[in-house]
């Protein structure tokens, strides 16, 4: 506190005075308008951007209806990540807890090089996440299976990580995490959404520290997810997506609402 010249003094005991007089309710605009009280040297506290996802944003993804011939994605806020580099805290993976209808929620994963871990001799998969049908289909002549137990976070960027996302040095990777798995298109998953998950696995095989969250998008009380939404950003400037991928396939209708799905082979995705 700066020391008070004999000036300040007097305007301080005329204030006092002018308190008394006319009760407490003036108080507060007196010390307002005596800057002099409190000098510090102290800048003033910055506003964090916590990176959280706009609600807008979710609002709209949620209203999103696929149409046979549309296109599988489509970019968020122009393709920019809402993500702030500067307030990655990891390495760690903070996932959600499952709601009342057993259904995954979203993801953030703050990763680096040591996250990064090979697939070869994963144990198989066991947890049916909400929505899971994979009933194998005809379509067109070919035998599929239209579903995947989808991760949010890919089983090789979850090394070192347990399953609740502390760092565990040895762990072996999040491959059957309840909190990490849900019922996914074979298309989009291997097709489209690979294309993003290797984006995330080249910044941090280079040294990035990125951040990177993941939510499917649910509609209502359905069981399968009517897509994926999904966002990264890295501290070197590499790395920068923010993109929502409808969870459809080729061929394929789904029930959203259970999960079960029949073969159309005039339903088209682009």
């Amino acid at each position: 506190m700066t020391k008070l010249s004999s000036r300040d003094i007097k305007k301080i005991i005329g204030a006092v005075t002018t308190v008394i007089a006319m009760g407490g309710a003036y108080l507060a605009k007196e010390v307002v308008d005596l800057p002099f009280l409190y000098k510090s040297n102290e800048t003033p506290s910055k506003t964090i951007n916590q990176g959280s996802t706009s609600n807008q944003d979710k609002t709209e993804l949620n209203q999103k209806e696929f149409k046979s011939g549309m296109a599988i994605k489509e970019d968020v806020n122009s393709g920019k990540s809402t993500l702030n580099p500067s307030e990655w805290v990891g390495p760690k993976i903070t996932y959600s807890p499952l709601d009342s209808e057993n259904r995954v929620g979203a993801a953030t994963a703050y990763l680096t090089k040591e996250n990064y871990g090979k697939s070869e001799g994963r144990e198989g998969q066991k947890w049916s996440p909400t929505g899971w049908h994979n009933q194998a289909l005809k379509v067109n002549g070919k035998r599929v299976f239209p579903q995947n137990r989808g991760h949010l976070i890919g089983y090789t960027m979850t090394f070192n990580l347990d399953n609740d996302g502390n760092k565990k040095t040895g762990e072996l990777g999040s491959i059957d995490n309840p909190k990490n798995l849900f019922s996914q298109s074979s298309y989009s998953n291997q097709v489209t959404f690979q294309t993003y998950e290797e984006m995330v696995r080249t910044s941090i095989k280079k040294g990035s520290k990125v951040t990177y969250r993941v939510e499917p998008i649910f509609k209502d009380n359905e069981l399968m997810a009517r897509g994926l939404w999904a966002q990264a950003v890295s501290d070197t400037g590499d790395l920068n997506f923010n993109v929502y991928i409808y969870n459809v396939q080729p061929g394929v209708e789904f029930n959203y609402s259970t999960g079960t799905s029949k073969a159309n082979p005039n339903f088209e995705v682009k």
